[in-house]
């Protein structure tokens, strides 16, 4: 019986990684995947689920205004498992169509992403993952300033914290840090860490 699942972790917790290495398992025992992300991520290009170790892959890019069930439903052939990467940035509209395919083509659909975004509020993907997912796992990661278990993104600019700004902002290791709620709050200063 097909599940939607989410699997969210800071940043550098290695969500990308599991994407590619899950569809490698399936690939291996002749189960064809499809692959998806968020077209807003365009770091490594567009379409593309890319991990900090150099892996990557082509994927179906997602907009806001794209129908996931639609494109699915089109396949000539049915895949075994639907995977996401960077879902925090999905619809509502796009979270309720991976539902569907789940429920409505029996098809298991695996969401990775952030939970929550660097003011702590939760990405408009995550909330609705966060309400139809049959199952959530955390992929945790330590903080970058202590060994506790990171669960927030501390966004910087010039080694300073951000605690204001838009929502989405793409960037990687040079402008997100994932760090503890003491360090979210209280980072150690630039100077402190040298």
């Amino acid at each position: 019986m097909a599940q939607l699942y989410f699997k969210y972790g800071t940043m550098n917790s290695g969500k990308s990684i599991e994407i590619l290495k899950v569809a490698h398992n399936y690939e291996e025992q002749g189960k064809p995947v499809v692959i998806m992300t968020s077209a807003l991520d365009t770091r490594e290009g567009y379409g593309i689920v890319s991990s900090r170790i150099g892996m990557k892959r082509r994927a179906i890019p997602i907009t806001s205004e794209m129908s996931v069930y639609d494109t699915i439903a089109a396949l000539p052939q049915k895949p075994y498992c639907v995977l996401i990467d960077e879902c925090q940035f999905l619809s509502k509209e796009n979270v309720y169509d991976l539902a569907r395919l789940v429920d409505e083509c029996d098809i298991p659909v695996m969401a990775f992403g952030l939970k929550n975004d660097f003011q702590n509020e939760l990405f408009e993907g995550s909330k609705y993952l966060l309400l139809l997912a049959d199952k959530i796992d955390e992929i945790k990661t330590i903080c970058q300033y202590c060994s506790k278990k990171a669960t927030m993104v501390l966004r910087t600019e010039n080694g300073k914290p951000v605690y204001e700004g838009a929502q989405i902002q793409i960037g990687g290791n040079e402008t997100y840090i994932p760090v503890c709620r003491k360090h979210y709050f209280h980072p150690p200063k630039k100077d402190a860490q040298t």
